[in-house]
């Protein structure tokens, strides 16, 4: 299948790489369906692409690598809507906001893209807590060797 994308124009997918938002993202509720695309020479940041609208697409990563210490809960809510059974079938990632000067850029801890790797089902979950913001510096130094996501 071929779809038209925001930064790499017309690319193939396996359709089985997609993956559902039944709630689509805030803002974007009609967006039910989104695939991951590597960006060509970058081992840090991936690309959210809905696979039906070519201006819609997210550079994200995994915000772990950036914030080591970066922690919270799923609630049992969020646990049955992504169908998760076990923590390896978990993958976050945050939404970044890419500036110039890159040093300036943001990333959103406070609404991670939570994703059941398993059965490609995904959801914004929006954190009730005032630790993370949703503006955080993409230049922090705190890395990190494994999630925490419990």
């Amino acid at each position: 299948m071929f779809i038209q994308t925001k930064y790499l124009g017309e690319v193939e997918i396996n359709r089985e790489k997609i993956i559902q938002f039944p709630s689509g993202l805030p803002g974007f509720g009609d967006e039910l369906e989104f695939v991951l695309l590597h960006l060509p020479n970058n081992q840090v940041f991936q690309i959210l692409q809905s696979t039906t609208t070519a201006n819609v697409a997210f550079i994200v990563t995994n915000p772990y690598l950036i914030y080591g210490t970066y922690e919270f809960e799923l609630d049992d809510n969020m646990l049955e809507t992504l169908q998760i059974k076990d923590e390896k079938d978990v993958t976050v990632f945050s939404i970044v906001t890419l500036k110039d000067p890159f040093a300036t850029s943001t990333l959103n801890l406070k609404a991670p893209i939570i994703i059941n790797t398993t059965n490609k089902l995904g959801k914004q979950y929006i954190l009730n807590t005032d630790i993370y913001q949703s503006k955080a510096s993409i230049t922090n130094n705190d890395a990190a060797d494994e999630s925490r996501v419990r």
